[in-house]
């Protein structure tokens, strides 16, 4: 009975854990794997412990690469998409203009729309054009599907501002830009880091979008698609797990600072 008693208490943090711990589990199959050494082409069954994929990542011919162009593709679809987002966004929530309802419902259509339908219509529109596909196409399309998703995180920032931070600046004989720089970007701040986070994740994961508007580009989800044709090469799950490294450290060091800018406040 005092178990029974012991689980419904505590029974939201055992569902929660839980849960966290089977989102978690493909990363740690991800991890462990990274350490096998296969006998043959696929690194579906665990064989032998060994760090050799470790010490050399870029064993795999067109491995880091791939790799390259996509951090690259991901860095200038994120700056694009964040720097035109947050206009858009501080466009929809302070000026008022013919149409605005319209674009409000318009800018959530690439999110509700499927990957493949939005692929397939980039690609009629590039070839339309006469654009070669490579680079620049890929990273056009980028920038195009993750507008909308800086645009969400960064309006909900913007509207739940209080206007009157901004009126005290200009009380205090701030000029608009100074205002701006001073007062308004420093709270809509984290909405804006949300938003570039957000965009460059889903611009460095992306697979369908890209498959369509790449020509013979590779980038690195398109390389791990087509190594799993062939054989899966170990250092491709040495890339995953330091990835996975590399996210949870910023989500770390954010709690880390948001912390400490909790504590510093009176």
């Amino acid at each position: 009975m005092a178990l029974l008693r012991w689980t419904k208490r505590h029974l939201v943090v055992i569902a929660g854990l839980l849960t966290l711990g089977y989102l978690l589990l493909p990363n740690i199959v991800v991890t462990v794997f990274s350490f096998n050494e296969p006998k043959g082409r696929f690194n579906y069954e665990w064989q032998t412990f060994s760090t050799d994929a470790w010490t050399d990542p870029c064993g795999v011919a067109g491995l880091c690469g791939s790799l390259s162009l996509s951090l690259q593709l991901a860095a200038w679809a994120t700056l694009g998409a964040t720097v035109l987002g947050t206009m858009i966004a501080f466009a929809l929530v302070r000026y008022r203009f013919r149409a605005r309802g319209a674009v409000n419902s318009l800018i959530f259509l690439p999110m509700a729309m499927p990957e493949v339908v939005m692929a397939a219509s980039l690609l009629t529109l590039f070839l339309n054009l006469g654009a070669q596909l490579g680079f620049w196409t890929i990273l056009i399309a980028h920038i195009m599907f993750c507008l909308s998703f800086v645009v969400v995180a960064v309006k909900a920032r913007v509207m739940s501002m209080d206007p009157r931070l901004e009126e005290a600046a200009r009380d205090l004989y701030a000029g608009p830009v100074q205002t701006f720089v001073r007062v308004t970007l420093p709270i809509a701040a984290p909405g804006i880091a949300a938003g570039a986070l957000l965009a460059f994740a889903l611009s460095f994961d992306d697979f369908i979008i890209t498959n369509f508007t790449a020509g013979s580009t590779v980038t690195f989800p398109m390389f791990v698609w087509g190594s799993a044709q062939r054989g899966t090469p170990v250092q491709i799950n040495v890339i995953g797990t330091a990835m996975f490294v590399v996210a949870v450290l910023f989500v770390l060091a954010g709690m880390v600072i948001g912390g400490r800018r909790k504590r510093q406040k009176p």
